[in-house]
């Protein structure tokens, strides 16, 4: 029996090295921005004025340990740079608007295409699953027809409330409670359960799974908003989430840019680490089903 596990995991190590090997890639970029977030703005600056420098037989060097470990570039961002802190409440605005939406909206809008029939119930996840696989320059037109229209471009409003639909959400929760046993909503309707009563009782707590992924996953896609904001808030640059004005912003180096961008990538970080239970089940769930 032990002779059989050891060969078994002899065969999976090459595997285990070419994943490593690759996360290792992955990850590369990311440590070395939370590398120099540590470098002082002078550091950084003296650092990177030396691109374009050097030959094709000479690249620029790679720095791994700062000549001093520095702060100050963290309160310039967080206190001093108000220009940044706006932007970075922005962004948080944005993304909190867009989730309390979308879990509001669509665990109902799943429940109902899930769990009801009715005329044309079909027809409306086939144009969900449509929705889904359209690119947003498709959308684009028709959503900014439609704003305009409701006079809502150039505001807050336009970022938010064209997210709260997320079809590839709606599809995802639609097919888990697909899968939630009709026998247990049948006993809890037994019980005098109206169909209100089941979806809070029942059918959510039961989805808490998939809930945790899309919350993720829709934090992810929200926090890194770039093609929404450059078409729906042409005229108030003002209005921009920080994943659009960090370009900007980052055009004269001013040695505090892999400070902001640590900073960037710590939400997602921790919503990735919080959730992280909670995205392997629904993945594992979903690819079960």
């Amino acid at each position: 029996m032990q002779a059989s596990v050891r060969r078994l995991r002899g065969r999976h190590v090459p595997a285990r090295l070419l994943l490593s090997l690759i996360a290792v890639l992955l990850l590369l970029p990311i440590a070395v921005t939370l590398l120099y977030a540590f470098f002082s703005p002078e550091e950084i600056r003296a650092y990177m004025g030396t691109r374009n420098r050097y030959t094709a037989d000479s690249f620029m060097a790679l720095r791994l340990i700062p000549e001093t470990v520095s702060l100050m570039q963290f309160y310039r961002v967080l206190i001093t740079d108000r220009e940044i802190l706006r932007y970075f409440i922005n962004s948080v605005l944005y993304t909190a608007g867009i989730l309390a939406g979308q879990l509001l909206a669509l665990p109902a809008l799943a429940y109902g295409l899930s769990c009801f029939r009715f005329r044309g119930r079909d027809a409306l996840a086939f144009g969900i699953v449509l929705l889904m696989v359209l690119p947003f320059q498709v959308t684009m037109v028709p959503s900014v027809l439609t704003l305009r229209a409701l006079n809502l471009l150039n505001t807050p409003w336009a970022i938010v409330l064209p997210m709260l639909s997320a079809p590839f959400f709606a599809f995802l929760l639609r097919q888990y409670m697909l899968g939630i046993p009709a026998e247990i909503i049948e006993a809890a309707q037994i019980d005098s359960a109206g169909p209100l009563k089941c979806f809070l009782r029942i059918v959510i707590p039961m989805s808490r799974p998939v809930l945790g992924t899309m919350a993720a996953l829709s934090f992810a896609e929200s926090w890194n908003l770039v093609e929404q904001p450059l078409t729906y808030l042409t005229s108030r640059s003002d209005l921009y989430p920080l994943s659009v004005a960090f370009g900007q912003l980052t055009r004269n180096m001013s040695g505090i840019e892999f400070a902001g961008a640590a900073l960037f990538i710590l939400p997602s970080l921790f919503v990735y680490l919080f959730f992280q239970e909670d995205i392997m089940e629904g993945i594992r769930v979903a690819d079960l089903r």
